[in-house]
């Protein structure tokens, strides 16, 4: 398959993380951490009727990380998974995402909390977040499952998959 993919940010977020290390490794773990999305003006009007929901979905690239790996030591334990296993950073292509709150829309600014991302990332794409849709409750998390939900919360991240 040799098929070129090419994505132009269309506005950059703002949080406080200035650094990779010792940031929330999940939006659980960062739920009053607060974060101002900058979306280029020639998409406001795109905003429309996104002030009815609660929570959106930023998809993003990860521009400090490059390289992969296909199987890594997560944060979240010490034992190493295949990188589609995990949430990894370092994937063949950096993207993430985080499901946060959205407070309010002014403009071209969205103020949103629960942000688990690095300053100055750019972003690729907003998505609603529809609970109907996007809950799955008896979904299965993997190895994920024998860890306790205060653990999450409180793990941070740290250099291992920088730059």
């Amino acid at each position: 398959m040799d098929i070129q993919i090419s994505y132009k940010p269309i506005g950059i977020i703002r949080t406080p993380f200035t650094e990779i290390s010792n940031m929330p490794i999940q939006p659980t773990g960062a739920e009053k951490v607060k974060g101002i999305v900058e979306l280029n003006s020639e998409f406001v009007l795109g905003l429309k009727d996104l002030e009815g929901f609660s929570h959106v979905i930023l998809i993003y690239h990860l521009h400090l990380i490059s390289g992969y790996k296909l199987s890594v030591v997560p944060f979240m334990d010490d034992k190493p998974h295949g990188i589609f296993a995990t949430r990894s950073p370092a994937r063949p292509n950096p993207i993430g995402i985080s499901t946060v709150k959205l407070v309010k829309i002014e403009g071209n600014l969205i103020f949103i909390e629960g942000v688990d991302i690095l300053n100055e990332t750019p972003l690729l794409d907003i998505k609603p977040f529809f609970n109907k849709f996007d809950n799955r409750p008896e979904a299965r998390s993997g190895w994920l499952e024998e860890k306790k939900l205060e653990d999450i919360i409180t793990v941070k991240s740290d250099q291992r998959f920088e730059k």
